[in-house]
């Protein structure tokens, strides 16, 4: 326990010795993002890339530049919207097209001039709780490695987890892998 709780100090103090930098968006104000990703059918908080279905996700995402405990961030506002298109693991996907609305925060962990990578949490509210979810409440969890090409634009790899957290009967969550394209104004 003494060397988790040694390289965390260490880990934000390394972070915070240039927190005026925000490598998600370098010196730019704001940030939209679309992301793609494909959904996976298993329950962990972090989504293993395993088990693949016919469901995936579209995401719009706008973002300004924050500090999480001196560590740079990004504070989000993202519309989303599921596609499920077929039956695999005895789910019918298609009756979890459904739209997505969310506030998220993200935090860059380990990042250098022109990559990053880190954690993410959000709360949202899905248009129709389901028999996967069984409540609007939704809560996202999300890892990313991200590379900004130049100062306008930037990619990113991320893992997503959705769940209401146990706040109902059902909760089997979404899980994507997917990309994103940043810009960065």
């Amino acid at each position: 326990m003494k060397k988790i709780t040694t390289f965390l100090i260490a880990l934000s103090c390394i972070s915070a010795a240039n927190a005026e930098f925000n490598p998600f968006m370098g010196e730019a104000e704001n940030q939209i993002a679309f992301y793609i990703g494909q959904g996976v059918d298993n329950g962990y908080i972090v989504p293993l890339p395993y088990h693949p279905v016919p469901f995936y996700i579209a995401q719009f995402q706008y973002s300004q530049p924050t500090t999480f405990f001196k560590m740079p961030a990004r504070q989000s506002l993202n519309v989303a919207e599921t596609l499920g298109l077929g039956k695999k693991y005895g789910w019918d996907w298609t009756d979890f097209t459904i739209p997505l609305v969310l506030g998220s925060g993200d935090v860059a962990l380990f990042y250098g001039d022109n990559w990053y990578t880190g954690v993410g949490a959000g709360v949202g509210l899905q248009a129709q709780q389901n028999e996967r979810l069984g409540a609007k409440l939704l809560f996202e969890f999300k890892l990313f490695y991200g590379y900004r090409i130049n100062e306008e634009w930037g990619i990113e790899l991320y893992a997503q987890h959705f769940s209401n957290a146990n706040t109902a009967e059902e909760n089997h969550s979404y899980a994507f892998f997917g990309i994103g394209v940043n810009h960065n104004f």
